[in-house]
């Protein structure tokens, strides 16, 4: 997990809805879209988010996302 993870988890849980990558990118200070694109599929992989298909990209935490913002998981064990 990176600092660039958890600023995508965080903004997600904030806002509470599925947004597409650019908002990601755009709201988040100090990381690039290429940055949010390379990390998605990785926290989709580790079951942090659910990306859609349709509309293209949008994305938004799971639960599992909410459980390690919460502590309740351990970072290294999601690598």
């Amino acid at each position: 997990m990176t600092k660039s993870d958890d600023a995508i988890l965080e903004l997600l849980d904030e806002c509470g809805i599925a947004i597409p990558p650019r908002a990601i990118a755009f709201n988040i200070e100090n990381v690039s879209r290429p940055t949010i694109d390379r990390r998605l599929p990785k926290l989709e992989a580790a079951d942090l988010v659910e990306r859609y298909d349709d509309p293209q990209g949008y994305t938004r935490i799971t639960d599992r996302g909410h459980a390690y913002l919460a502590g309740e998981l351990d970072g290294t064990e999601l690598e």
